[in-house]
Order: C-alpha cells, then structure tokens, then sequence
C-alpha cells in the first residue's frame, strides 16, 4: 500500500526502547530525507511511524498503548496513515495484524528498505552513516553490531534482532567523521554485544581495535562503551581505556546476577568467582574507572538466599552506577520452560531494596567528590539550572552535574571545568572552576575527568 501524494506529507518518528532504537530511528529518518520527505517532529504530521520496543513485557504494553493513541487519531482522521516498526513487530506481525488491523503496515527489524519503498522513498546505499540526529547535537550513538548470538535463557533479543553482525570497521570510522561534521563531540558506543564485535568479519574480537581507530578520529573528544558483555570480555579493551586519553574511564558491563545457581540457569557463562575476579581485574587496571551495570530480580527459581547474596554482593562491590529490572516471562525463550514462581509482590519488593541499596552507595560516593575538580558536558538548560555530565555519566541513565544558570553563562554541547560543591543521590551541584579550559595536551594520569 502506497501513500498518496508523498510532497504533501509529513512523516513523524517515534521511537521507543533503548538506544539501539534511536540510532535505528535516525537512519529512517535520514533516508526519508535524502529522499525529500518532510520529517517533523510536531502534531501537523499526517504519516505516522512507530519504532516500537518488545523487550520486556512494560516495553511491550507501552508500545501496545501508544499504537492504539495513534489509531485513534487515524479513526478521528487527525493522521492519514500509521505505520509500526521495530521489534515489537518483528516478533509478534501475525498477532498485531490480526488484533490491530487499523495500521496500515507492520515491518519487522531488517525491513527498512520495504518500509521505505511503501513511503515511496528507494533505500539509497550510498548513504550508509547518514542519518538525523534526534540527540543533542553534540553526542551521538554508534551502533556497531547488530543482532546477538548469546544463549541467555532470559532474553528475546535474538528472536527479534536475530544472529550477530558486525559493522564493518571502516564504515563505522566513515559513520564517526559524518558524526564530527554534524557536530558530535561525545560517541557512544552502542550494541546487543559490543564485546563480540568482529568476530564474524575477522575471525576475533576486535573491539580494542575498533576503539583505537575510532579514538583516532579528530574531533572524537569522549567515547563511551555500553553493553559489555562479561563473559569472555576481551581484556586488551582496559589497555585501550587506560591509554587512549579521549576514551571514558568508563564502562557498562550488564552482569544480571551473582548467585551461581541463577547465573548457571541464566545460562551466562559465568560464575561469581569469575565475575569477581572480572571486576578486580578492570579496577586494578583502570581504578578511577566508573562502572555501570544492570541486575534482574525475580528470575524462576531465584530464593531469599539467593537475593540475599545478591544483596551483600551490591554491598560489596559498590558499583557506580547500578540499573535493576524484575524478571519478565518471555514466550520463546528458553526460561519460558521455568515456572515463573516469584510473585510479582515481591519482585518489585527486592526491586526497590536493591535500588535504595544503590541510592545509598550513590550518595557516598557522590560526597566523595566535593571540593573535587571535573571536566563537565553540558547537554541542556533548564529551571534554572545548566545540566552537565562528568566522564562518570552516559546520558538518560546515570548522574547529572548542576549549574546555577544565574552566575554563569554556559554554551550548551561544551565542556567546562568545574569544581563540585555539593551532592545528593543521583546528581553534583557544581560551579565555574577557576580554571578556565582543560589543556588537551596534559597526560590523561593528571586527572580522571581529563579526557577532552
């Protein structure tokens, strides 16, 4: 089904999920573009689009509710056409066309040159790496890899995201010099598994190679990594961080649990012993590092003993930024086949324990850091306030750094030096420093916080 007269239209995107979404939704967009649609962001848009999020079951309902918003904007005739992408798509098109027929097209995860093609727009190759922003201009994400071919017993990634695939390194260099001239300051790397990359394009990982050559990249003043799995984590990366001055000391490492018992029915490859070891190793190398992880409670089988290990384990290694989720119960895979036999109650009861745990340890050591002196990204203005990240921080997700907006004037997308004064759980109250720029050239061992 076509639409009709496509110079007349305006194509609104809405993206829900996690990163990876955004970046996908951004390439859309630019496609659309290239192609002379008007892309809009506000209500006058008549052709909508969902990239939807089917992770989890929240991620889905969320994304259920937003698509039947839309229907009834098309059945009240504000929209003339809607359109649902995305992994919610990918993995349940035959149940959503059969329940809501009122969408127009469902398309799945790879169905980026059909959804075009029914937009009357051709997928343009030569434009690989191009894409619109929907960040602020000066970060952007960097989707290295797509798909994941981890056996976690959890997880619907592969269902929807289907086998690993790596990008190929010279695009992604190409992609991140298009990035500098839009701009981008801060790149965020961004994968189902950005520890497997390069496997099935060079036969190893090759992630401190690809970090190397990314860091290479004039412009590139913070690169960040997510989504680092512990499992195998190829340890040449710490020596990559630790030396290369515009990398963050910093990493997101997803460790999901430590009680054997669950991480064995998990199926993470990995024990407690390991895992520890793990993080000894990355803080031995890198000890000013911040490390961000995420944790599941609730998982089939999962008893008081083995929360309560968890719970000492918070305790014990202190994280620096911590996320937690309660285990949801996906068809298809594989612990579907599990009794799923944590009320829900209690779910959300070790939920919240777990993450007054971490509010508490965000707070000391947030407090830690008064009267120090740090680099600082300022992302936006508001009440009152410029609102800024240090090298700790990935943005949407971990702590912000405060200005007083009526003593100083700040450029939005800037780093400045400032000196913390003051702190709560999740954010520093910070003013100007007395210096007034960080010297580029200064070894990155004078500070953690100097890496632009």
């Amino acid at each position: 089904m076509r639409t009709k007269n496509p110079h007349k239209n305006r194509i609104k995107v809405i993206t829900l999920g996690c990163a990876k979404n955004i970046f996908d939704s951004e390439v859309l967009m630019g496609q659309l573009h290239a192609n002379g649609h008007e892309v809009v962001n506000h209500s006058k848009a008549n052709i909508i689009i969902i990239n939807t999020c089917g992770f989890i079951e929240n991620a889905k309902q969320e994304s259920i509710n937003t698509i039947l918003e839309y229907i009834d904007l098309k059945e009240t005739k504000k929209i003339d056409k809607l359109f649902v992408t995305g992994c919610l798509s990918e993995r349940y098109k035959s149940d959503l066309i059969k329940e809501l027929p009122q969408v127009d097209q469902y398309f799945g995860t790879s169905d980026l040159p059909l959804l075009l093609k029914v937009l009357n727009a051709d997928y343009k190759h030569e434009l690989v790496g191009q894409r619109l922003l929907t960040t602020p201009k000066h970060y952007a994400y960097l989707k290295i890899s797509e798909g994941c071919n981890r056996p976690c017993s959890f997880c619907a990634i592969p269902i929807m995201r289907k086998h690993h695939r790596s990008t190929p390194m010279d695009e992604l260099v190409n992609q991140t010099k298009l990035l500098v001239k839009q701009g981008v300051k801060e790149l965020i790397i961004i994968a189902q598994d950005s520890t497997y990359y390069g496997i099935d394009l060079y036969g190893k990982r090759m992630l401190h190679e690809l970090l190397n050559r990314l860091a290479d990249v004039e412009g590139i003043q913070w690169i960040r990594l997510h989504y680092a799995f512990p499992t195998g984590f190829p340890l040449e990366v710490l020596d990559v961080i630790k030396n290369r001055k515009n990398i963050c000391n910093y990493l997101d490492i997803p460790l999901q649990h430590i009680s054997d018992d669950i991480l064995r029915s998990m199926r993470r490859g990995t024990t407690k012993s390991k895992t520890n070891q793990l993080i000894e190793t990355i803080r031995s190398k890198i000890p000013d590092i911040a490390i961000r992880t995420t944790l599941i409670v609730g998982y089939p089988g999962e008893t008081d003993n083995h929360f309560n290990e968890l719970v000492s384990w918070i305790r014990e290694m202190e994280f620096d930024r911590l996320g937690c989720f309660t285990y949801s119960h996906e068809e298809k895979t594989h612990a579907y086949r599990l009794k799923d036999d944590v009320p829900m109650s209690l779910k959300n009861d070790r939920l919240n324990q777990i993450m007054k745990i971490q509010s508490d340890i965000s707070l000391h050591k947030n407090q830690l850091l008064i009267h120090e002196k740090h680099d600082c990204l300022i992302d936006r203005k508001e009440s009152g306030y410029y609102v800024g990240r240090t090298y700790r921080d990935s943005p949407d997700v971990d702590n912000e750094v405060l200005i007083d907006s009526r003593m100083n004037h700040l450029n939005i997308g800037e780093f400045y030096p400032i000196k913390v004064k003051g702190a709560n759980e999740f954010d520093l109250i910070g003013q100007l420093s007395d210096v007034e720029a960080t010297n580029l050239d200064d070894s990155k061992e004078r500070s953690p916080l100097e890496h632009v």
